[in-house]
């Protein structure tokens, strides 16, 4: 029975792209869904402590995205390393590739695990956290120390998803989702732990989702994947193929970070930290409105892997273009009811007299905000299907140019040259990455484009 599970996912992946786009993108869309319904849910019971510790959330954030990022960027790479083996059908060596992945997360996590934590306070200290210094500290010793559990969970999940194993991928992440929502206030204010039992809850819902998904790997041993430690065989060039991803999927992580920082200070400089607070609650929702998006982005890295393994342009073509549709068509329907909802939105964030000020300013950005998931969908396709294929540092280069570069000079003009302040800032964000996405989908295209005149001209003198 689990030999023919296995069987049936990898006929999945290998299959018609398009049913396994849907296939994938569905459970991870859920599994998103969750993890941002519990980063909502701690937004909303830390707004209740009011908005300074709020806003150390909202500086805590970029960290917490570079924590994240360490795991999801060696899970890309082990993702796309052994979809490309599947593709080749090479499986001894997507064994030894996702054996890879684990041994790099925990070399890494050691490693800034103690950078992290030695240069905390000056780095919140430039980041201009000022009078919210002690909630960030109280909240990113606990998060940054178990970092080890957050980088483990992202490479597991990302074996399970490589070899279409969504159901599992899908359980793992709803544990650690509705464990947080469930601890969240209770340690934030049952046990009188303030923001710190925010970092706690999160912390212990990941140990256990990490030792569920371990369970299935070592105990269970039902996996398409042979992860038994007999199977590892060290190789360097395995090791450069899984960084070539690795490296630039996590640096595009820290890219955020350091737009999260830049669009921080900016607001700090026009508004102060309350417009921070704004901003960061107003993100939790389009956050959450990109749930699909990622979904869909996440699918089309083990497909385009797996077609790009199996030297199937035909496959990568139609991966492509097919996500970057329903993105479009999914995004449309969700910024409308962003739009339409605004203030019934915010005032979640408005139970309390400490937070009820922000109501009005959240309902605003929030409708601003909305044209952002609209600008999102085709270069994130894109981005995602340059990791698939193993061109790690194409995303990251269309990642720095969108996000680094674009919407931060575009914020800045927006906001200070035009003098459209706070809505400047939103407004110059939502552009420049439209204009990002538009450069890296027109790179995407023509990628694809040789890729099937190559493969073609080998085929004709093949034959």
């Amino acid at each position: 029975m689990a030999e023919n599970k296995k069987s049936k996912n990898i006929e999945m992946i290998t299959g018609d792209p398009k049913k396994a786009i849907v296939k994938l993108s569905i459970p991870m869309m859920i599994s998103m869904f969750l993890i941002m319904l519990y980063n909502l849910a701690d937004s909303i019971w830390v707004a209740g402590l009011g908005a300074d510790a709020l806003a150390a959330v909202g500086f805590i954030t970029p960290l917490f995205m570079v924590l994240v990022g360490l795991g999801n960027g060696i899970g890309a790479g082990a993702n796309s390393l052994i979809a490309r083996y599947i593709g080749a059908e090479n499986h001894s060596q997507a064994n030894n590739a996702g054996l890879h992945g684990i041994v790099l997360s925990i070399i890494v996590s050691v490693i800034f695990t103690i950078l992290i934590e030695v240069f905390m306070v000056p780095i919140l200290q430039f980041m201009g956290a000022g009078d919210t210094i002690q909630y960030a500290m109280d909240y990113s010793y606990v998060i940054f120390g178990f970092l080890i559990v957050f980088v483990y969970s992202g490479v597991a999940s990302a074996i399970f998803r490589s070899e279409g194993d969504m159901r599992r991928a899908t359980i793992a992440i709803a544990v650690t989702a509705i464990m947080n929502i469930i601890l969240d206030p209770i340690f934030i204010y049952v046990l009188n732990l303030g923001i710190a039992g925010a970092a706690w809850a999160t912390v212990f819902s990941a140990i256990l989702s990490c030792a569920v998904m371990s369970y299935w790997i070592w105990g269970k041993k039902d996996t398409y994947l042979d992860l038994s430690f007999s199977n590892f065989h060290y190789q360097g060039r395995m090791m450069v193929d899984t960084l070539q991803v690795a490296i630039p999927s996590t640096l595009e992580t820290i890219v955020f970070s350091a737009l999260a920082i830049i669009i921080n200070s900016m607001l700090v400089a026009t508004d102060g930290t309350t417009a921070v607070a704004v901003y960061t609650a107003s993100m939790r929702i389009v956050q959450l409105a990109m749930i699909p998006l990622i979904g869909l982005g996440t699918a089309v890295l083990t497909v385009s892997g797996v077609a790009y393994g199996a030297r199937n342009p035909d496959n990568l073509k139609t991966a492509h273009s097919y996500s970057i549709k329903l993105a479009f068509i999914i995004s449309i329907a969700l910024g409308i009811v962003m739009f339409v909802f605004s203030s019934q939105i915010a005032a979640l964030f408005s139970y309390t007299s400490a937070s009820a000020e922000m109501s009005t300013q959240i309902a605003q950005a929030i409708s601003v905000l909305t044209l952002f998931v609209l600008a999102v969908p085709h270069g994130m396709m894109s981005a995602m299907l340059f990791q698939g294929v193993g061109k790690g540092i194409y995303s990251l280069l269309i990642t720095l140019l969108r996000s680094l570069i674009l919407e931060s000079v575009f914020a800045y003009i927006y906001c200070f040259i035009f003098g459209w302040g706070v809505t400047g800032i939103y407004a110059g964000v939502v552009f420049g990455c439209f204009v990002g996405g538009t450069i890296g989908y027109i790179w995407a295209k023509l990628f694809i484009r040789s890729f099937d005149h190559q493969y073609s001209k080998k085929t004709s003198s093949s034959n």
